[in-house]
């Protein structure tokens, strides 16, 4: 936690759980990101969090945007960014999405079959865009071994699909633009990228035996933040990358574009929580006490969920015994359980009323927050 996120917390008016981010740890994500990967553009996943302050200061530092829907293109639009610094990177649209983007300028364009192909063109066609100025690129299924947060088989297809998907497209006169793929959220291997790029240099081959020239390879995000565990440095994860391209495509390097979402903002925020009530399911003194926040899974921690994300959770009262704890959310939902599974260890002196920091939080807590389910209100967010 930074000293500027101490300060306002300090300061604030208490009103129930909230977020804090702070924009300077951002700014030198973001720089790192530049560093790390030179060559490669840029693109924010703007569903980790779309805050109006982050957009902006990463529009400013000449960051390029990756958005799901038409309210995430016109958030980006409206911190700055211009059209051509935009993807489309959902790969499931509707038609009428497609022809809206089309309008506000997007040429970047997510497929996974090739029926979201034919809505491209469609909508291209049915708002008076040449098709020949619509880039696509082809989603691949990856495993997402070593990922914290594996992504499933809802998105991507199978390797030997994505060369006909894309010659689709080139029939339809759109541009067959490159491949992309997606190694897991919160991916502690540095080399997980290795083999996507071994199917990515196979379909630009096949692509290439067929006429069709592809120009670039998405390499998606995957990159983490830090929560219980140490993660590897981003410089780490550049080198790797490097080295996999350079060893599947020589000395014949396509463009490549990142879409760091949580590694970009994950530990730039904090969330101020409150004990709402400790209590136990028996009176067995062996038996783990039960902590219920203010905060749960509906109120922005749905990273909990099997307890793939354990987020660092800090008190004043840290210096004393620990003992294990269920952690669970203030709702009605008996699913709104954190950490059962493995018990937490929080201080045996914790109180009622005590606030707790959970850190790491910067990224997936805003967005994934319930508008109000049981009547909590959503979780509020400040940006400093």
């Amino acid at each position: 936690m930074t000293q500027r996120i101490r300060e306002f917390l300090r300061n604030r008016r208490e009103d129930g759980p909230c977020v804090v981010v702070d924009l300077e740890v951002v700014r030198d994500n973001y720089s790192k990101f530049a560093r790390a990967l030179p060559d490669t553009r840029v693109f924010y996943a703007v569903k980790a969090n779309p805050a109006p302050e982050v957009l902006k200061l990463l529009a400013d530092m000449g960051s390029c945007f990756d958005t799901a829907s038409v309210v995430e293109i016109q958030l980006a639009l409206d911190a700055g960014a211009t059209p051509e610094r935009i993807s489309f990177g959902n790969t499931i649209k509707k038609e009428r999405d497609i022809a809206r983007a089309l309008e506000l300028g997007v040429r970047l364009y997510a497929v996974d079959c090739e029926v979201e192909v034919e809505k491209i063109a469609r909508a291209a066609a049915a708002v008076g865009v040449e098709a020949s100025e619509v880039k696509v690129f082809c989603r691949i299924l990856c495993d997402g071994a070593g990922a914290e947060w594996p992504l499933s088989r809802k998105f991507g297809c199978v390797p030997e699909m994505a060369v006909g998907v894309l010659e689709h497209a080139h029939r339809h006169g759109l541009e067959a633009y490159g491949v992309s793929f997606h190694v897991g959220s919160q991916q502690r291997n540095t080399e997980a990228w290795d083999q996507a790029l071994a199917s990515a240099s196979a379909i630009f081959r096949e692509c290439a035996a067929r006429g069709i020239f592809l120009s670039m390879v998405n390499l998606g995000g995957g990159f983490p933040t830090k929560y219980l565990k140490s993660v590897p440095e981003v410089e780490a994860y550049g080198e790797s990358i490097f080295r996999a391209l350079s060893k599947h495509f020589g000395n014949r390097i396509p463009e490549t574009i990142i879409e760091p979402g949580r590694g970009m903002v994950g530990n730039a925020g904090v969330i101020e929580a409150e004990v709402v009530l400790i209590s136990k399911k028996s009176q067995d003194e062996d038996e783990v006490r039960w902590v219920y926040l203010d905060i749960g899974k509906f109120g922005g921690l749905a990273e909990t969920m099997d307890e793939s994300i354990r987020y660092p959770i800090r008190s004043e009262r840290d210096h004393d015994r620990k003992v294990p704890c269920v952690l669970a959310g203030p709702t009605c939902d008996s699913a709104d359980v954190l950490y059962e599974k493995e018990p937490y260890p929080l201080p045996v002196s914790l109180e009622i009323g005590d606030k707790v920091l959970i850190e790491g939080t910067g990224a997936y807590t805003t967005t994934y927050s319930a508008v109000a389910f049981n009547g909590f209100p959503p979780l509020k967010s400040y940006v400093i």
